[in-house]
């Protein structure tokens, strides 16, 4: 049995929204993750200095920040928020009413009662410009500063009797109070660097960074890599790379780090884990000592002789959980590989769970990862995830969960909170890797940002603007350094403008834009990322003088995948046999589940694969689809739940389903155990239900929302879908003539 060392490294990071061309920035997400989650997630460490970890911050993160703070930045929502309630054109109202409900309903509108009433009074997905006339000025006031006070961190409040006030009185805000409380979000963000400096000051925290527009890097040296772990993957026009582009990203990420916070970084978290053999020379040479990815790369560099059975179990644990060297032309850089089951469980799935008793299941998965590791040093445990996404997921925004994990955590005699580059010059690698293999965190390929139609014409109009910027360099005797990014021209202006435009391309070059093109990821946001990228490379021509080509003024995502299911569309005549009959289910609702959450994604996947739901004349009906046969598919798993939101608290238990004789049981709004007559499961191939209406109270008309989730012991596995839930209407007896004329 080994110590265990956990190395716990938290990834900040979002995409680079503002155009500096056109000196407009149309998202708020830098300042709003700001004021809750950069600054809450420090807060949290300041209170147990007995911790140590990493925090990664992009620096282009950083520059945007530096934007709020040093230069009077802003955006369009904090535009919006600051005009007066009683002078917001119509055009402005009819924003406010479409976006600023943009928060968790559950975790962060419901919980504040004047907020929750405005959402209802909103409603959905009615037109904003059909429900306008329900909201007052004071109404829209209110509003404004809901919005802004829902995206403050908890432990702001407990530190602020001020924003406690603001808070606690709910309603009728004044305009004084709003600029008040916007006023705050700018001090918040003034703290946040030096927050993190004194975390690393202290030897709390080892901050380190990433190449500095967050570009997938090995694409940068050579997109035929994909084909690595995709080898038919159709790959856009120009399939080579921009070497020197990455060059320029890793050594201003450099510069950008030790400007704010006046040292070199020894770490790096490559761009979505994403890593290559002849990336390493290139950190090496700029000081990174050592980076970190997937645990399916190591699998992958080791033929499969580290990873994971078919059950999810590790193979040679010993062997995972310790740090390597890789070398490539005399460079060696050290490499960590995060267990990437223990990251989505806080990613992903302990939201569900008591903080405490997940706190504890956490505790103990380290002591069992100790028990199976047999050798001297400790047990090197990287849990590595963003810093920022999952915790309005949360209820209380995670601050029970994290605290009961760090105080568990600074008490464990057995387990040791570390930061990497600490523990990597403690435990040097003894172990190296002969060759390091091209992939990213996800999947441990890089189909998500190349390969999709969307993905290559991006790609492509990249490759376009980036060639004209060269030419056009050439004809005006600009010449760009290849290692600083420097620019020597005839006038001090043409070196400016022409530094501007391959600032785009290094901004086009950034992994954000490719990973909402292709079919992996979607949000009502989609068209204006494509906007946003393509506005970057239209920035190129213009910042020349020239006229961009038309094709950019059209989308590249085309296909408004932004849909959440499909809606049944004819009464089923299904026989509950666990079969899959494509007939009896071809008029069903369907949801494909995926990583609806947008910015994150699960690396562990979900044995769920597609939900099929519906109704026959009493019943409903759902089919649960798995990544192989159910029976095989779940065979880890305790119970399997039908959740209901309305009718509010009921549910359907399954449990042991892949035995011979699962147990049902109908639960009552509280947990009470129903009568289960009539109802129907069977669990075969895939997963089929059964359950009357009128068990759950249900006439034609009612809504009905439901999910589908598995449990391991009292433990949530899977979810479908991962967030909030299908909503349907339970059908009237006209249902399949209604259908049929629409």
């Amino acid at each position: 049995m080994a110590k265990v060392a956990l190395a716990l490294w938290w990834h900040q990071h979002q995409p680079y929204y503002p155009d500096n061309v056109g000196r407009q920035n149309p998202m708020p997400w830098v300042r709003l993750h700001g004021v809750k989650d950069y600054y809450g997630m420090a807060l949290h460490l300041l209170e147990f200095p007995e911790m140590r970890c990493a925090i990664n911050l992009v620096p282009s993160l950083l520059l945007q920040l530096e934007d709020y703070t040093d230069r009077n930045g802003s955006d369009h929502f904090l535009d919006v928020s600051r005009t007066t309630a009683d002078s917001l054109s119509e055009e402005e109202s009819l924003f406010v009413l479409d976006n600023f409900f943009m928060a968790h309903p559950t975790n962060m509108i419901r919980p504040f009662p004047r907020y929750a009433q405005l959402y209802e009074r909103r409603g959905s997905p009615k037109a904003a410009r059909e429900v306008l006339g329900r909201f007052q000025v004071r109404d829209l006031r209110d509003l404004q500063v809901w919005f802004n006070l829902a995206w403050i961190h908890p432990l702001a409040f407990e530190r602020d009797s001020e924003l406690r006030e603001l808070r606690d009185r709910g309603r009728n805000y004044s305009e004084a109070d709003k600029n008040r409380l916007l006023a705050k979000h700018v001090e918040i963000l003034k703290e946040i660097i030096p927050l993190h400096r004194r975390l690393a000051e202290t030897g709390q925290v080892e901050l380190t960074t990433t190449p500095f527009y967050h570009p997938i890097l090995p694409l940068l040296f050579d997109k035929r890599l994909a084909r690595e772990s995709i080898p038919d993957a159709v790959l856009p026009r120009y399939a080579g790379g921009y070497p020197d582009d990455a060059e320029i990203q890793v050594r201003w990420a450099i510069d950008s780090h030790r400007r704010v916070f006046g040292e070199t970084p020894t770490g790096m978290w490559p761009s979505e884990g994403s890593v290559c053999q002849a990336m390493l020379p290139l950190l090496a040479r700029h000081g990174i000592r050592w980076i970190g990815t997937d645990e399916e790369i190591l699998s992958r560099s080791t033929q499969g002789f580290v990873g994971r059975d078919a059950r999810g179990y590790v193979r040679n644990a010993d062997r995972l959980y310790e740090p390597y060297r890789v070398e490539e032309a005399g460079a060696r850089v050290g490499i960590i590989f995060r267990d990437h089951v223990l990251s989505d469980l806080i990613g992903f799935h302990y939201q569900r769970a008591d903080p405490q008793a997940a706190a504890d299941d956490f505790v103990s998965r380290l002591r069992s990862i100790g028990q199976s590791v047999h050798r001297q040093e400790p047990a090197l445990v990287s849990v590595i995830l963003d810093g920022e996404n999952c915790w309005e997921h949360y209820p209380g925004q995670g601050v029970a969960f994290l605290r009961s994990l760090y105080e568990r955590l600074a008490q464990a005699p057995d387990i040791e909170p570390v930061r990497p580059g600490s523990y990597l010059e403690a435990h040097p690698p003894g172990d190296g890797l002969p060759q390091l293999f091209p992939g990213s965190w996800i999947n441990h390929n890089f189909a998500i940002w190349v390969g999709h139609q969307e993905d290559n014409t991006a790609w492509d109009a990249l490759h376009r603007a980036r060639e004209h910027l060269l030419s056009r360099s050439r004809e005006i005797g600009a010449e760009r350094n290849g290692a600083s990014g420097e620019i020597l021209a005839p006038a001090q202006e043409v070196a400016d403008r022409v530094r501007q435009a391959w600032e785009e391309i290094y901004i086009a070059e950034g992994s954000d834009w490719f990973w909402w093109y292709g079919d992996d990821h979607s949000s009502a946001q989609d068209a204006l990322f494509d906007s946003l990228f393509r506005k970057h490379l239209e920035n190129v021509y213009r910042l020349l003088g020239d006229s961009p080509p038309a094709d950019l003024a059209r989308p590249i995502s085309r296909r408004g995948h932004w849909a959440v299911h499909s809606m049944p569309r004819a009464l089923l005549d299904v026989e509950i046999d666990g079969r899959a009959s494509f007939f009896e289910w071809v008029g069903a609702g369907r949801y494909a589940c995926g990583n609806e959450r947008g910015t994150m994604a699960m690396a562990s996947r979900s044995p769920f694969s597609e939900l099929l739901f519906g109704f026959d004349a009493r019943s409903f009906l759902v089919r649960v689809d798995c990544r192989t046969a159910a029976r095989t598919a779940l065979a880890d798993f305790s119970e399997i739940r039908l959740g209901f939101a309305e009718p509010a608290g009921w549910a359907l238990s399954i449990q042991r389903p892949v035995s011979p004789r699962p147990g049902v049981t109908l639960l009552a709004p509280g947990g009470q155990p129903m009568p289960s007559e009539g109802i129907e499961v069977a669990v075969d191939r895939v997963v089929e239900l059964c359950v009357p209406l009128d068990r759950l109270g249900l006439k034609a008309g009612d809504s009905l929302h439901f999910f589908v989730e598995g449990f391991s012991g009292s433990q949530s596995q899977a979810r479908a879908p991962q967030e909030g839930v299908i909503t349907l209407t339970c059908p009237a007896a006209d249902f399949e003539q209604q259908m049929w004329s629409v």
